[in-house]
């Protein structure tokens, strides 16, 4: 596609930048062209590709966990049968191993976040051309897409937004049931009377706005790490398969090279795929454990 008439340095802009629809500086509305015109959308631009593959992997997800559930016999399993109850055991050990308290929601929550975030880093072992040319060349003529705006990026996970939407609706979940459980004194209190103590009340107000400065951050950094988390380790993952596709256009030599570098990459990539969810949903466990303990 583009890498057969882009620079190389054209090459990598044009693969990270993603499909943006919003509002032009002249009042009309459409699709970006490039990135300055995305950044001048403002806030409420929409990344097209974020929200349709995401979308897309989540009902593909929420398909096949419903058909394996209204097939499921106590016979013969079928593979996918297997294959869910596989999945379903091992998120419910996490889930035993990290949660104590009493809550319906975790385990569901946990399955959901770690198969979607899973597809969706998935998604960056296909090749790095082949879904952006088949949009480029088949699907932007279709509905008459400008080919200059025919940008599309296919995996959800290395755009901030996206791993900022899902870290953040996790932390509200936790301040909800932080609230809930310990009741608006309780958690004010963990807010304000930790990490430093003292049974001296002028001490302990002198304490108390240290004690807030130190907790509010923590209680801000867990959506900040546990969304940049896996936004850094998808994204440069996702520019190393970019490089080494640079190679393919360098030569018989260097094409080869690149050939054994992207399957040793792809090989290795499948556990930071893995283990990035694995790591998303644990985090998720252990920041709803922390909602339902009382200090």
């Amino acid at each position: 596609m583009a890498g057969d008439t882009l620079t190389s340095t054209a090459y990598i802009k044009h693969h990270l930048q993603n499909l943006t629809y919003g509002q032009h500086p002249d009042g009309s509305w459409g699709l970006a062209h490039n990135a300055a015109e995305a950044k001048a959308m403002g806030f409420w631009a929409i990344h097209v590709d974020t929200m349709f593959w995401s979308i897309l992997l989540g009902v593909i997800f929420l398909y096949f966990f419903s058909k394996a559930a209204r097939k499921a016999t106590a016979g013969v399993p079928s593979g996918l049968q297997n294959f869910v109850e596989w999945i379903v055991e091992f998120i419910d050990t996490s889930v035993r191993g990290s949660f104590s308290a009493k809550n319906d929601l975790v385990a569901p929550l946990a399955l959901t976040v770690f198969v979607w975030v899973f597809l969706m880093n998935f998604m960056d072992l296909i090749p790095v051309d082949f879904i952006p040319a088949a949009f480029e060349h088949w699907v932007a003529p279709l509905f008459g897409i400008d080919p200059h705006a025919a940008f599309m990026k296919v995996v959800p996970s290395t755009d901030p937004n996206a791993t900022f939407g899902m870290a953040i609706s996790i932390f509200l979940l936790t301040v909800y049931y932080s609230l809930k459980i310990k009741g608006v004194g309780g958690f004010t209190a963990e807010l304000t009377l930790m990490p430093f103590e003292s049974s001296n009340k002028v001490v302990q107000g002198i304490l108390i706005p240290i004690n807030f400065l130190l907790e509010f951050v923590s209680l801000i950094a867990k959506p900040i790490s546990l969304s940049l988390r896996l936004f850094g380790n998808m994204y440069a993952g996702e520019m190393i398969f970019i490089l080494i596709a640079i190679m393919f256009n360098a030569g018989l030599v260097l094409g080869v090279f690149g050939g054994f570098l992207h399957l040793g990459w792809a090989i290795f990539h499948i556990l930071i795929v893995t283990l990035q969810a694995f790591i998303f949903m644990t985090l998720t466990i252990v920041y709803m454990e922390m909602a339902h303990s009382h200090h």
